[in-house]
């Protein structure tokens, strides 16, 4: 049958208005249609546009050639699939590339693949199809800045890559792209490592995840790299053993789209073509139980695209020729109509419209009406369904409800006491929580234990793991959905047994805020967090009207960041001093907002003072910008102009009684819990004279008792102090008065005898809390700080808030030994790690004993004892060589 391109064109103008749009700013490319030219190469894209402008003209004119292409008839379905997923490829390609020149130009685009997923993978793309590829990298070979470790070099590589192709402007996006198929997406980050990848296939993957791979392909960026991937995890894929059990994984998973999409199961308007019994999803399902069975012995089967794989599996006998024909028809059909429904307005829509939708939908393809176009779907559809549902061997069975099976079956899944273990399985089952009250409740408990007792069971202390899940159901109002979620995301499951194992903090924070688990669904919560200015944005989201509202937002929102941070470091995925600084950043976006928003209420009332604000300055971990987990914020209020000034508002106050009146309601909108929990701890007592002192004083106040009264142990604090409010003119100017006393405007004294009096006196008054205690054992942090400043007075140079920064200029001067560069990054590393699984400071149990290796990047924990002990000593030998004292 002849092509009808006229009567695809009129249908596209008058029933598509996604595709009316394209043909009317595309009047070259449509003329060009009109004589039935379908040239998938033609772009209306110019060379000297940039990459991301390039990329949209180009998936503009191919998705108007294909569609009209496909109306016309000139395209059949893998015509179709194959355009769209080879520009997937390309553009994907282009864009890694430009990704790579823009962060190392001239270098090699190598070290970076893009393994593509699904039906990109198989080159069955939709017409509005996400991309799911999967990221990896060479660390030996990827191209990345100086001072950039490549994991870090990867991340931002794809992270631009997603923001070529995803991110929409006046010429449209390029490709939707969901890189939720990697290996657990709740902790890793967007790009593996290539050997960290091919080491979780081979040893942790899951059956879905087998699935996943018959169609993976190396698409995009170093194919070498990506080729070797996909080799090495072949056996991973395709295992010679009949593989039976996939049977079960995968209906299951299916059951569960099902439950999932009720609202599209039932046949008619409404019907999910992708997800609904009998729809796309269930014939590409059909084909790869069977491949996963059979594929390991018969390389044949192993056909990526859904149409082929059934037809090898009809000639190699595995299936009926009838289901393997009923079942391709179906498929075609399906996938035709899909198109259909998202060529109309670009949509990544799966489902039939109702109503007068529909009918567009039946017009669009060239049949009658709507009730047309669902007559023509019943049959296939309807066929294919029982073809699928003859696969059914029920749900796999929970755990056993004998005392005794259950017992052998949780020791055998590796509970050091099965028995111990049942017995609490057995208690929760009779809903003696209120949690679990419920049948409902008690039915998701029992769909959720198969995934997550072997989770737990996976744990370095799987009793402690029980426990800490059995406190956190005891104090749930409600767990089905979290039950739910956990069964869902095994990857989540595993997690969660690692919190619950080791990090009481965080595990405490998840029963006061079981919502939180919800939230580490979401693959931002294990990428560093943003700039103080993007947090401060993201927090001013609550009501602004609304003052008490806001407070509950914002502790809302640092308590879901400090909860991902922590798990980040639990999980291995982060390294403790990017935690620490992203702990830092949300605490100074929280008293930028929080202190904007009280000034606002307060002003209300009592006016503003003319030439004068406030500022706040940070001291401690917070001015050095390496709080943990369990930091106060150590904070200094002061106020610019005159003390003598009056505000002009309706209650006027002085300037001194205003500032100190609002200082004391900034501090309460940090520290004072709300209905959303506690914020933080504000400590003000580095402000002049202490506690004697009045909460809030001026600039010029503050730059007189530093100059004229401070102690040392005042000028030791002052540096690590910043400005963390205020406008710039405020903050350069108490920025200059520190930079000023700093520099020498202070008494002489006799630095080294004071401060080691110091130190002799805080190690009498504040001994150490366990042998674990990085700050205050002789040669902790304490020490190492104590060294820094103490150099830094004495030499009137290395001032800097952040201490690795001011430590590697005082090296560099030669003013101290370079261990101090290194010791300085084990302590942090080790104090913000305890403070999440032995805060404590005492030996931890062996189990955690590892993890804490493991964060820290050592063999064993003998290898963290040994760099511990070694790094105290090069620590005491610093502060020995300046002071003759070990504090020890």
């Amino acid at each position: 049958m002849l092509p009808d391109v006229t009567g695809a064109l009129a249908r596209a103008r008058t029933e598509a208005p996604f595709l009316a749009l394209l043909l009317d700013r595309e009047p070259v490319l449509a003329e060009r249609l009109a004589t039935g030219n379908f040239d998938t190469s033609f772009t209306s894209a110019t060379a000297d546009m940039p990459i991301a402008r390039r990329l949209r003209m180009d998936r503009r004119a191919l998705a108007l050639t294909v569609a009209i292409g496909d109306l016309a008839g000139a395209m059949d379905l893998t015509a179709v699939t194959h355009a769209l997923s080879d520009f997937a490829d390309r553009a994907l390609d282009r864009a890694i590339r430009a990704a790579i020149e823009e962060r190392t130009p001239g270098a090699e685009p190598r070290g970076f693949a893009a393994i593509a997923l699904g039906k990109q993978g198989s080159r069955e793309l939709n017409y509005s199809s996400d991309i799911d590829p999967i990221l990896i990298f060479d660390p030996k070979t990827l191209p990345h800045r100086s001072r950039e470790e490549p994991e870090e070099a990867a991340v931002r590589i794809g992270k631009r890559v997603v923001e070529l192709l995803q991110a929409r402007d006046g010429d449209g996006y390029v490709l939707r792209v969901d890189l939720r198929l990697r290996p657990s997406p709740e902790v890793t980050p967007i790009a593996l490592p290539v050997e960290g990848a091919i080491a979780y296939y081979e040893s942790q993957a899951l059956a879905w995840e087998r699935a996943a791979f018959i169609r993976a392909r190396a698409a995009a960026g170093d194919v070498t790299l990506g080729r070797y991937f996909l080799d090495s995890i072949r056996p991973f894929v395709w295992r010679r053993g009949l593989d039976f059990g996939a049977i079960g994984e995968i209906r299951d998973l299916s059951r569960r789209i099902r439950d999932h999409y009720a609202s599209g199961q039932a046949f008619g308007p409404g019907f999910d073509l992708k997800r609904g019994r009998g729809g796309i999803r269930e014939a590409e399902f059909f084909a790869q139980i069977h491949q996963l069975i059979h594929g390991g012995r018969d390389p044949a089967l192993r056909a990526p695209a859904t149409r082929d794989a059934l037809a090898q599996l009809s000639a190699a006998g595995w299936i009926e020729e009838d289901h393997a024909a009923a079942l391709t028809d179906s498929y075609t059909l399906l996938r035709t109509i899909e198109h259909r429904v998202q060529m109309i307005d670009d949509r990544q829509t799966h489902t039939l419209p109702v109503g007068d939708a529909l009918d567009r939908v039946a017009r669009l393809h060239g049949v009658s009406d709507g009730e047309a176009l669902v007559a023509m779907l019943r049959t296939p559809v309807e066929r294919a369904g029982a073809i699928y549902d003859a696969l059914d061997e029920g749900r796999p069975a929970g755990l056993p409800h004998d005392a005794r099976a259950l017992g052998r079956w949780l020791t055998e899944a590796g509970f050091g006491d099965g028995d111990v273990a049942a017995a609490r399985i057995a208690d929760w089952r009779t809903g003696r929580y209120n949690a679990l009250r419920s049948p409902a409740a008690r039915a998701a408990l029992e769909a959720v234990l198969p995934v997550l007792m072997p989770a737990l069971a996976g744990a370095p202390d799987p009793a402690a793991a029980l426990l800490r899940l059995d406190h956190l159901l005891e104090r749930l109002s409600s767990a089905i959905n979290i039950l739910r979620l956990l069964e869902a995301r095994p990857g989540l499951a595993s997690l969660l047994a690692t919190i619950l194992s080791h990090a009481a903090p965080l595990a405490d924070a998840l029963a006061v805020r079981p919502e939180l688990i919800d939230w580490l669904i979401d693959a931002s919560a294990f990428e560093p967090l943003g700039s103080v200015g993007d947090l401060a944005t993201e927090m001013r989201g609550g009501d602004p009207r609304d003052y008490q509202a806001l407070l509950d937002h914002v502790r809302r929102l640092v308590g879901e960041k400090r909860f991902a941070l922590g798990s980040q470091v639990v999980a291995g995925v982060a390294d403790p001093l990017a935690a620490a600084a992203g702990y830092s950043r949300l605490a100074e976006a929280a008293i930028e907002v929080l202190a904007e928003a009280t000034i606002a209420g307060f002003v209300e009332t009592h006016g503003r003072l003319a030439d004068s604000e406030l500022v706040i300055l940070a001291f401690g971990r917070l001015g050095g910008g390496a709080l943990t987990h369990a930091s106060d914020l150590d904070l200094v209020y002061l106020f610019t102009g005159s003390f003598a000034a009056e505000s002009d508002g309706a209650k006027p106050l002085g300037a001194t009684l205003y500032y100190n009146r609002l200082a004391q309601r900034i501090t309460a909108a940090l520290s004072v819990a709300t209905a959303a929990g506690p914020l933080y701890a504000v400590d003000t007592r580095l402000r002049p004279s202490g506690t004697q002192g009045p909460l809030v004083v001026s600039l010029d106040s503050f730059a007189r008792y530093q100059r004229e009264e401070a102690w040392t142990w005042e000028h030791m604090a002052l540096t690590r102090a910043r400005p963390v409010f205020g406008s710039a003119n405020a903050r350069a100017a108490a920025a200059a008065v520190i930079a000023d006393v700093l520099g020498g405007t202070r008494p002489d004294r006799d630095l080294v005898v004071e401060a080691a009096g110091m130190r002799s006196d805080m190690a009498r008054h504040k001994p150490p809390a366990g042998p674990l205690d990085a700050k205050l054992l002789p040669g902790g942090l304490v020490d190492l700080e104590f060294a820094v400043h103490l150099t830094q007075l004495r030499h009137r140079t290395g001032f800097t808030p952040q201490l690795d920064t001011a430590i590697a200029t005082l090296i560099a001067a030669g003013l101290l030994p370079p261990a101090l560069a290194s010791a300085h990054d084990l302590l942090t590393r080790l104090l913000v790690t305890l403070r999440l699984v032995a805060p404590d400071a005492a030996e931890p149990p062996p189990a955690t004993r590892a993890l804490i290796a493991q964060v820290l990047r050592r063999d064993d924990w003998d290898a963290v004892l040994a760099a511990f002990a070694s790094t105290r000593q090069e620590v005491q030998a610093a502060w020995a060589a300046m002071t003759g004292e070990t504090n020890g």
